[in-house]
């Protein structure tokens, strides 16, 4: 697979208004608010470090409406200025008069970080790219820019404004982290190594679950490990029955059930499901086989059972991909699945990819992250393009060069 966008290499940037795309996205302390792993910040470093003879300002997000980590880029831009030798600046503010002037304020060698871009509503739209220009977004900001640039490769499978829009109004390039996100995970759509296994979990179910029958579709994947929630969407699918708060959780989510269900029909002997899950009791931890999940608390970790399962199944794999925990690793004592795991993989001589902001950032937390062929920044992203998927960021990118070329 050939991607035909331009590179920071292809311009001239000096003195140039530079909008610069990143994902800051990064786990987030319940109750502080405060980030416990920077990896996606300093991930950043490269393409800031290309930029310092440009005038750079910083478009970027942090989780969704309505989550828990829906916060301000005011402590992500604190974190910015230790990754780069510029001076960096805060405003509180997107694409109002404030905004807007500060960025035309902006020197060269400077760099200013915009406020959390998905405090715009117009940012949780999906839609095509050269229609998201008519945005307020798109049309405030980009006549103050001479070049786009996105290096946010772990939202690349998203088409919202700030990922695909500006390209269609400015010369665009690919950042560096961009440019070695794809030519890392070159080599699994090229030439992976069988047994190969893919370990999902996480939160996120109505991307999970749409990739994994796309991987299992193309017959990249031997096996499919899942956990976490995906885990408790396809064991609903076969008639589990849980706790009543995780039952609740499954009933809004009832279209992946169906969708998990119509996976387990055409390919269940290659998704290996959890057999038991970690619930807390009375503050403890205690494993619960999986019939007996509705006389438990909620399941926030993959179980013992479960753990010695999936190590088995990876210790005989030559091609592991991973993105999201296996339960709520920040929470003390349900940590044990993702770790575990994490560490029966760095033990492999299998061609290990990792991915995701918190499967990612809990690997340095356990400082293990360097015995990975490849630590993505991304999740769905990765497994978006791993299943065959166009990423939206990458086409408008794509797309700029052809309406633009090197011009600007």
């Amino acid at each position: 697979m050939e991607f035909k966008y331009l590179t920071l290499s292809d311009f001239e940037l000096r003195d140039k208004r530079v909008l610069l795309r990143l994902d800051v996205n990064s786990p987030i302390e319940p109750g502080t608010n405060r980030i416990l792993d920077d990896t996606r910040i300093v991930a950043a470093k490269p393409t800031l470090a290309a930029l310092t003879n440009s005038k750079v300002v910083i478009l970027s997000h942090q989780s969704r409406p309505g989550k828990e980590d829906f916060i301000s880029l005011e402590q992500h831009a604190a974190l910015l200025q230790k990754a780069c030798t510029q001076h960096v600046k805060f405003i509180d503010d997107v694409m109002g008069s404030a905004a807007r002037a500060a960025i035309q304020e902006v020197k060269k060698g400077e760099i200013l970080v915009l406020e959390n871009v998905r405090f715009c509503s117009e940012e949780i739209l999906e839609d095509d790219g050269q229609k998201l220009t008519k945005t307020n977004l798109v049309s405030r900001l980009s006549p103050l820019f001479n070049v786009y640039v996105n290096d946010a490769f772990a939202t690349a499978h998203r088409s919202q404004a700030s990922l695909v829009s500006f390209p269609y109004l400015l010369p665009s390039a690919a950042g560096k982290l961009m440019e070695t996100e794809l030519a890392a995970l070159k080599r699994l759509l090229t030439e992976p190594e069988n047994p190969s296994t893919y370990i999902l979990g996480g939160a996120k179910v109505e991307d999970k679950v749409p990739v994994i029958e796309n991987i299992l579709s193309i017959g990249r994947a031997t096996h499919v490990l899942v956990g976490g929630n995906v885990g408790k969407i396809f064991l609903k699918a076969t008639g589990v029955k849980f706790s009543e708060d995780d039952e609740t959780w499954l009933a809004k989510n009832s279209d992946q059930v169906t969708k998990a269900l119509d996976i387990l029909r055409r390919h269940k002997d290659r998704v290996v499901m959890p057999t038991d899950f970690g619930t807390s009791s009375d503050n403890h931890r205690r494993d619960v086989n999986v019939n007996k999940l509705n006389q438990a608390g909620v399941g926030l970790d993959i179980g013992t059972e479960t753990i010695d399962n999936f190590t088995r199944i990876i210790q005989r794999s030559k091609t592991i991909v991973a993105s999201g925990p296996m339960g709520v690793f920040e929470q003390n004592g349900f940590e044990v699945g993702t770790k575990k795991l994490l560490e029966a993989m760095a033990e492999t001589n299998a061609f290990v990819v990792i991915g995701g902001g918190h499967l990612a950032g809990y690997a340095g937390i356990l400082h293990i992250g360097e015995k990975f062929s490849h630590v993505s920044t991304a999740g769905g992203a990765m497994l978006s393009l791993l299943a065959g998927e166009e990423l939206p960021a990458i086409t408008s990118l794509e797309e700029s060069a052809k309406l633009y070329g090197k011009n600007c």
